[in-house]
């Protein structure tokens, strides 16, 4: 009978990690429609945001004007998860990085 033997085991080296910096910011546009009420908007500002009817009505009036309103920041995880809502509630939104 042979001999077995065991290579012995190479100690892995550790590796050091490096810091990164957070995936923000990222932004949520809602974007200016011709289906849409005005009061609807400022309604889905105050339901899915919690935001108080003056900054709901705010933002919207920034949408109707302005074309766009920028409607949350934050991870590039939370502006997904935000822009999809939207988009339940029938409205056109979009999210990127904020630049």
């Amino acid at each position: 009978m042979g001999v077995v033997s065991i290579a012995p085991v190479e100690q892995e080296s550790v590796a050091t990690l490096e810091r990164t910096e957070p995936d923000v910011p990222w932004i949520t546009l809602v974007w200016n429609d011709p289906v849409n009420l005005m009061s609807y908007v400022t309604f889905v500002f105050q339901t899915y945001f919690g935001y108080s009817k003056g900054k709901a009505e705010r933002l919207m009036m920034d949408v109707h004007t302005k074309g766009r309103a920028v409607v949350s920041h934050g991870t590039r995880e939370q502006m997904e998860t935000d822009t999809e809502a939207l988009h339940g509630y029938g409205l056109w939104a979009t999210f990127q990085k904020d630049s």
